[in-house]
């Protein structure tokens, strides 16, 4: 993971950033943008956080903070998520800040010697309209 963080920060093609607890240096997780595609202004996010810390609202804080940074920083037009379907928490978080799901891929993606599904939300710049 560090390798690939790497790569896209060397590449210029996203931004990553640790979260942790207030006042505490420990990373329990990250948030990021990454497949910025500078050209249709429009940016992937993506979270990892320790299951020890889901269901505490640190994630929705987290998006808050970059979705506004994406949208009035970086001047995105939308910004996309690709999530496990199944992964019902990460879509809830999604349909909090309007993200809206505009497709569904089967078996498209190969992970740990499966091939599993990914549904696509995207949410866009709500005061570009």
């Amino acid at each position: 993971m560090i390798s690939r963080i790497d790569d896209i920060i060397h590449a210029n093609d996203g931004i990553n950033w640790c979260i942790a607890l207030k006042g505490e240096t420990q990373m329990i997780g990250t948030i990021s943008y990454h497949r910025v595609e500078k050209e249709y202004y429009r940016a992937e996010i993506g979270y990892i956080l320790n299951s020890d810390y889901w269901k505490k609202g640190i994630i929705s804080e987290a998006a808050a903070a970059i979705i506004d940074y994406g949208f009035n920083t970086m001047k995105l037009h939308s910004i996309e998520a690709q999530i496990d379907p199944r992964n019902k928490g990460s879509e809830e978080i999604l349909k909090k800040f309007n993200f809206v799901k505009e497709a569904y891929y089967i078996e498209n993606y190969f992970y740990e010697g499966q091939f599993l599904d990914t549904a696509v939300y995207s949410l866009i710049n709500a005061k570009e309209h």
